[in-house]
């Protein structure tokens, strides 16, 4: 399943359980919420605080979701979509755009499933996750920001995550160059030895995050791709 995909690889397989048994936790109150905040943005918490943003945010996905639901779309669809916006949501959020995270995350999950429907496709045949979604503070552009910490991602999920790309490695030609030696270098292509985000930083003396934004960028690329041939 191309959900199932795209959350690995994203690193919210911990969402697995609650979309399959439509599970969706009470929302945070806002002490719990500001203190999740605050710890969004120091590093040593960082993704545990976005895991509880986001899981506790499944409710606002499926709220949403229920307006667009009709006999042509299917419940389940909406709310995986929908969960796509809710991750960019969090992922994008700052404290500085003086709005409230509800609001932000509502605003990005309709977005997304608003794209999808006008398409007039399902999702598991169309998702636009390239599209522009800001700036960051170095002025490059965002089209998915850092939302992978891989370093410390269990044996058994590398493996699985490793086969993934093997299956995607026939699509590589619609990489640019430099995205094609980041992803060769993150997961041992060509021979090479897998290396972590902080080591491919150090080799190009670029930062870690911009590494961890070609990275996903790529990723991207070979999703579409593959969808397009299967």
């Amino acid at each position: 399943m191309l959900l199932e995909i795209l959350l690995s690889i994203f690193d919210c397989s911990f969402l697995h359980g609650f979309l399959k048994n439509s599970v969706y936790p009470d929302k945070l109150s806002q002490e719990e919420e500001d203190r999740y905040l605050a710890l969004l943005f120091n590093q040593d918490y960082h993704d545990e605080a976005r895991k509880e943003l986001i899981i506790h945010n499944l409710r606002l996905v499926a709220h949403i979701a229920k307006k667009y639901e009709s006999k042509d779309e299917n419940f389940e669809d909406l709310i995986s979509i929908g969960t796509i916006g809710l991750i960019k949501a969090i992922d994008t959020y700052s404290l500085d755009k003086e709005v409230k995270l509800a609001t932000y995350s509502a605003r990005c999950i309709e977005n997304e499933i608003l794209m999808v429907l006008r398409s007039n496709k399902k999702y598991s045949k169309n998702v636009s996750l390239n599209d522009s979604i800001g700036i960051d503070k170095d002025g490059s552009e965002i089209n998915l920001i850092d939302v992978i910490p891989y370093e410390d991602t269990p044996i058994d999920e590398k493996i699985e995550r490793k086969n993934q790309i093997e299956s995607l490695k026939k699509y590589l030609n619609v990489l640019d160059e430099r995205e094609y030696k980041i992803i060769s270098l993150r997961y041992g292509l060509n021979n090479e030895i897998e290396h972590t985000q902080k080591e491919i930083s150090r080799k190009y003396n670029i930062s870690r995050s911009y590494v961890s934004r070609i990275e996903k960028r790529a990723l991207i690329k070979l999703l579409n791709e593959f969808k397009k041939h299967n």
